[in-house]
């Protein structure tokens, strides 16, 4: 069995000694006695101590860490104190991530993290190991999936894993981020942790007191006007400011050296500035394309593709469940890619009735009620004065429901099903028929008393699982069930065709050596 790289010691041992070393300080702290120097050398004495331990640990975590790749497992021997020994089927794997942090890049090293179908966490963590060894495993871990999935892993093939080149595969670049693309996508991008960042960012420059980033000229400036509101609509735009600049920063790091590349029937991504990812995403196990436009991507005539695979927890990390093959393209670069991997011919989709525009109208005018009368009744209390100016929102109220009802559509063809829906994120999604888990026809109360439904293909993609599956909103309810049923016929069709044409592979794929003997056998008998 393997060991890991020597160097791993060293870059455990610095971000263990990091975590250990604040917590004995922290003990220092509090255990330490009375006395300005008793206490600074008995918190000095813990930390070193700390430090001690984490080295010592991370030491013995080498020694004992082992793994080996076999016909058909994946063996991992680990444990200091208590020992797990692991057999990870190789047909259970489902993705192979590579990552590096600065330190491991300087240091040579990898982490090469596998995940399984259906596990809710990764499987098998190799921190870390040499550069060129993590990506031969992600190669020959990835192959003898395939194989033990095809039944065709033999012994003799386990042997050669070890001395496979990547010569004979030629890797096609399908795709890379340019400067344009990357400065569009920074700059228009939320991160949803950016505004956590950014308060905290604030907290600091302040010195924990808001006040002090109010102008004092800015309030004395503005005659009859209360410096408390002043202070806060500042200190509100000074936080949205935060939270673009630190949203910007962290998606520049996150899809810098952004490029899609593809190996026979798999794609390989790389990214990331201060922390490198680099994974797989096996074309066999596509479950959905989706096709975001984004305002105001949008606008500018751009897009982004994400193709969302089966046996993957959202919660992983933050791209797992739906990777992303595109982040943002000129929108007919990204169809051309959704139609390499999958070829759905045009998107030409059927637009929901209008009385659905009309029930989106109606919701419409409630939520402007309700607003409504919330002003009034802060108005009230406040002696604020033109509440009712809030009224006008009842004209963007058709405008509104339009635009919701422009934006949705479906398309059932003869193998893959679409559904559109959004305005402000718009996503097309492409689900194949042979990928159907269920269909389901649900009717809400109010779509009831409109003759309307929901048609949803669900699929494995983790995605279902939070209520993002292929739906087509709003369609006549009795379209719906005919798209049911539609739907239900073509997947018995495509799993019926997709068994034909393996039967008929593995009948080619015969040795001819079982063909003689078979004859042989015969004319003896």
């Amino acid at each position: 069995m393997k060991k890991l790289h020597p160097a791993s010691v060293a870059a455990r041992s610095l971000s263990r000694s990091v975590n250990v070393g604040l917590l004995f300080f922290i003990g220092g702290i509090i255990a330490s006695p009375g006395g300005a120097g008793p206490n600074l050398l008995s918190v000095g004495g813990m930390v070193l101590v700390g430090i001690l331990v984490a080295v010592v640990y991370e030491i013995a975590y080498y020694e004992r860490f082992r793994y080996e790749l076999t016909a058909d497992t994946f063996d991992v021997a680990s444990g200091v104190v208590a020992r797990r020994d692991r057999e990870v089927p190789l047909r259970r794997i489902q993705n192979v991530d590579i990552r590096q942090t600065i330190l491991s890049r300087a240091l040579g090293v990898a982490a090469v993290h596998i995940e399984t179908a259906g596990g809710g966490q990764t499987e098998v963590s190799l921190q870390y190991v040499g550069e060129d060894e993590a990506r031969n495993l992600r190669r020959q871990l990835r192959r003898g999936a395939k194989a033990d999935e095809e039944d065709d892993a033999t012994a003799d093939d386990a042997t050669d894993r070890d001395t496979v080149e990547e010569e004979g595969d030629e890797e096609e670049l399908l795709f890379e981020i340019q400067p344009r693309e990357l400065a569009i996508l920074s700059v228009f991008t939320i991160d949803p942790g950016a505004s956590l960042l950014g308060g905290i960012a604030l907290s600091f420059v302040s010195g924990f007191d808001p006040t002090t980033l109010v102008p004092v000229g800015l309030v004395e400036g503005i005659p009859g006007t209360g410096s408390g509101i002043v202070a806060i609509a500042w200190a509100i735009v000074l936080f949205l400011l935060a939270a673009w600049v630190v949203s910007a920063v962290l998606t520049f790091n996150r899809y810098y050296g952004f490029r899609l590349t593809r190996v026979d029937d798999e794609l390989y991504y790389e990214r990331g500035l201060v922390q490198r990812y680099s994974g797989t995403i096996p074309l066999e196990k596509v479950q959905t394309l989706t096709i975001t436009e984004r305002v105001p991507f949008r606008w500018f005539g751009y897009g982004a593709l994400a193709v969302e695979t089966a046996g993957y927890a959202p919660g992983q990390s933050s791209s797992r469940g739906s990777e992303s093959a595109i982040p943002l393209a000129r929108f007919d670069r990204v169809v051309t890619l959704a139609r390499d991997i999958e070829p759905f011919g045009d998107v030409d989709l059927e637009a929901p009735p209008k009385r659905a525009r009309e029930r989106y109208g109606v919701r419409y005018l409630l939520v402007v009620a309700v607003v409504v009368g919330a002003g009034y009744l802060l108005a009230s209390a406040t002696f604020v004065e033109r509440w009712y100016l809030l009224a006008g929102l009842l004209a963007l109220v058709p405008v509104a429901a339009h635009l919701k009802w422009s934006n949705r559509g479906y398309r059932v063809g003869d193998r893959y099903v679409l559904a559109r829906t959004g305005f402000w994120n718009r996503s097309t999604k492409v689900v194949p028929y042979y990928r159907v888990q269920a269909v389901l026809h649900t009717q809400s109360i109010f779509q009831r008393r409109r003759r309307l439904a929901s048609v949803t293909a669900d699929t494995a993609s983790s995605a279902s699982f939070l209520g993002r599956a292929a739906t087509a909103y709003d369609v006549d309810a009795e379209r719906g069930l005919e798209l049911q049923q539609h739907i239900e016929d073509q997947l018995q069709e495509r799993l019926r065709a997709r068994k034909r044409e393996r039967t008929v592979g593995e009948w080619f794929q015969r040795p001819v050596a079982d063909d003689k003997d078979d004859s042989a056998g015969s004319e003896s008998a």
